[in-house]
């Protein structure tokens, strides 16, 4: 049984890695199979298997207006591992949409990579998101997260980052909320983020030389 009671209009963080800690995005393609399935299938209405459409015109554009399942807040995606802060829309609504994203997105991996059993560490795991402060700090970690883990420190790609700073066109996640209560400033949110970034890397590299002695 789950334990994280999923409430419409509340925000939560979702997260989950690859089985044995394995790397689940092995190229740009994967990255953006990913991205594509948290668009698609974001939707009330069954939409078929975006694996069977197999992304033939290479075209891959995000954002389209449906009826969805979930509000998407801010994401990160790194080699084995993914972080997302989603706002419940419809009953069930997270349960319903991550349900399809790691279905689908196993069906893909496994057999573009020719392997087969499960790609990702059990379900995913979810933390409610309880207080306005929380969802701020939250919205650091999560656009920095490739930052902290020491993946990349310049723009990473696969991150809600390049929207919150107006860097790309498409539109994923919803950035008013968090933008909204910096007067839509994006220098102040980007110095509210450095700061916490860089805290957050602190500490986890400090955590990890305290667990090498």
């Amino acid at each position: 049984m789950r334990k994280t009671e999923f409430a419409n209009g509340e925000y939560y963080h979702i997260y989950n890695r690859g089985v044995e800690k394995r790397e689940i995005f092995l190229d740009d393609f994967d990255y953006m199979r990913f991205l594509k399935s948290l668009d698609e299938f974001n939707r009330i209405d069954p939409i078929g298997s975006i694996f069977e459409q197999s992304f033939r015109d290479k075209n891959i554009e995000l954002g389209h207006p449906v009826s969805k399942l979930v509000e998407i807040m801010a994401y990160c995606i790194n080699p084995n591992h993914y972080h997302l802060i989603l706002k419940q829309l419809e009953d069930k609504g997270i349960e319903k949409f991550m349900h399809k994203v790691g279905m689908g997105y196993s069906k893909y991996f496994n057999h573009k990579h020719k392997r087969s059993g499960v790609l990702f560490q059990g379900g995913f795991q979810s933390i409610y998101i309880d207080s306005n402060e929380y969802l701020l700090y939250l919205s650091a970690y999560v656009n920095k997260n490739n930052f902290i883990h020491g993946y990349n420190s310049g723009d990473w790609k696969y991150s809600s980052l390049l929207e919150y700073l107006g860097k790309r066109n498409e539109i994923l996640c919803n950035k008013d909320i968090v933008l909204g209560q910096f007067n839509n400033n994006v220098k102040q949110y980007k110095e509210f983020l450095e700061n916490n970034a860089m805290y957050l890397k602190d500490k986890k590299d400090m955590e990890k030389y305290l667990l090498e002695e």
